[in-house]
């Protein structure tokens, strides 16, 4: 019996080699075809990897199921980022984007996303549509199949991307600035871009190296400690910005070297789009983000909603809606006048823009965001813990067992996706499975660093005791 593949928060991914196989990539590129077909008079596929090991092969072999098939393929020279997939998506009128990518997740992964017409992740019922018809066995003669048809033509989707980021900033203003920029690529697919965009940029880890030097390419702080290092020598980095593993997630530094989170990150965006440039627009953000973004959101008259965590749920509602800017707390962030994606490059270059047109430095514009919603810390802490005890803590949640967790006192709950305790308008905290990794997360906020670790550390002592 053939294993169950799976869709998670964001494509399937799985290990190499184990679940992860060229059979198995087939039997999912073999569904996707079929839908295709079903759903599109001329169906037209754009697919590209990022630099993950054997992300070549997998395109061969999703390329060639997609030639059986009889659909014409756009086929990406090189690795590309996510991004650059789901904007080709769009400039090109496909009818699907495929990337295959594990994205953030440790390098003994790979994964297959799905990306809509419309330039962001595939709607949920239409992912369980292409799942629900993946077959058991793909019965096809994948050594007989052919690469070299008239059906596939190459395409260059980095100088797509680049050529389109070069028609929307002001690359010029950032570089006349005097701001002196770092940029860590973690050995992921942005590497080439960035330096491509800003060449007087300070680089980091933009080598190919599929196995990412053993590190989980996900920006985050404790991954990102080098870069940290880097800015603490120099001396003179005004800010830095590092993506993840298919270039869709950013992470920030200051210029002493600490560490901006998502939550910062989307608050500041809003600020200049509203603020600076005019712009209006909803806001949406993922259920794990700080609530201050709605206060943000108020502030200037704007509407906003919280939805469920997966970055598709927030692109669902850009295709519908007017939506200005949308984002998650994993560092997953779309706006308005771009496509309906997460683009850690686009969101570092609109910060990068911010910071050279207004003349300031990064922690005064987050004084200016503090002004509006008050200075606030958050960190997220993930677990790895055993299977039954993750279950067994999320039963304990449904059942409303915490009622507080050490001196702090729960005052109510959010359940939109896991489990949300406010303690005071300041202070809260946040249990939740993964859905891409084996790990069971908690989020904290509150008003300074070590309160926000001190609720991480109880939280993990009243849950797994």
């Amino acid at each position: 019996m053939a294993n169950k593949i799976k869709f998670g928060t964001d494509g399937w991914r799985a290990i190499i080699a184990e679940e992860f196989t060229v059979d198995n990539v087939a039997r999912v590129s073999l569904a996707t075809a079929k839908w295709v077909k079903e759903n599109y008079e001329d169906p037209k596929i754009v697919i590209g990897h990022d630099c993950r090991f054997g992300g070549e092969l997998f395109v061969e072999t999703a390329v060639k199921v997609f030639v059986s098939e009889g659909i014409a393929v756009k086929m990406a020279v090189g690795f590309v980022s996510t991004p650059m997939v789901s904007l080709a998506a769009v400039e090109l009128k496909c009818s699907i984007g495929v990337v295959i990518t594990a994205s953030h997740n440790p390098p003994s992964y790979n994964g297959f996303k799905l990306k809509s017409e419309h330039g962001g992740p595939l709607s949920p019922e239409k992912v369980q549509e292409i799942e629900d018809i993946i077959p058991d066995e793909h019965g096809l003669d994948l050594s007989q199949l052919k690469l070299d048809s008239d059906l596939v033509a190459v395409v260059d989707l980095e100088t797509m991307y680049v050529e389109h980021a070069k028609n929307n900033f002001d690359l010029k203003a950032i570089e006349d600035s005097g701001l002196i920029l770092a940029y860590d690529a973690m050995y992921g697919a942005g590497q080439s871009a960035l330096r491509r965009l800003l060449p007087n940029t300070k680089l980091l880890h933009c080598e190919y190296n599929p196995s990412f030097m053993g590190q989980a390419p996900e920006p985050i702080a404790k991954n990102l400690k080098e870069l940290e290092a880097f800015i603490k020598k120099e001396g003179n980095i005004d800010c830095a910005l590092a993506t993840d593993g298919d270039a869709d997630r950013i992470g920030l530094y200051n210029s002493k070297g600490e560490f901006i989170d998502s939550h910062h990150i989307i608050l500041l965006l809003i600020h200049y789009l509203a603020k600076y440039k005019g712009q209006r627009g909803k806001v949406a953000t993922a259920f794990s983000t700080t609530p201050r973004v709605g206060k943000m959101a108020e502030h200037y008259g704007l509407d906003s909603e919280v939805v469920k965590i997966g970055f598709k749920y927030i692109a669902g509602l850009m295709v519908d809606e007017d939506v200005l800017v949308g984002g998650e707390e994993s560092g997953g962030i779309a706006v308005k006048g771009h496509i309906p994606e997460r683009d850690g490059i686009w969101m570092g270059l609109i910060i990068w823009e911010f910071m050279a047109k207004s003349g300031k430095s990064l922690d005064d514009l987050i004084n200016e965001v503090y002004e509006i919603v008050g200075p606030f810390k958050f960190e997220r802490n993930d677990l790895h813990i055993t299977e039954d005890l993750k279950e067994k803590i999320i039963e304990n949640c449904k059942n409303d067992a915490y009622k507080n967790f050490g001196r702090y006192h729960v005052q109510e709950v959010g359940t939109i996706d896991g489990y949300k305790y406010f303690f005071d308008e300041n202070r809260w905290v946040m249990i939740r499975p993964s859905g891409t990794e084996p790990v069971l997360r908690t989020y904290a906020e509150a008003p300074t660093m070590d309160e926000v670790r001190e609720i991480l550390r109880i939280t993990e002592e009243t849950i797994c005791q």
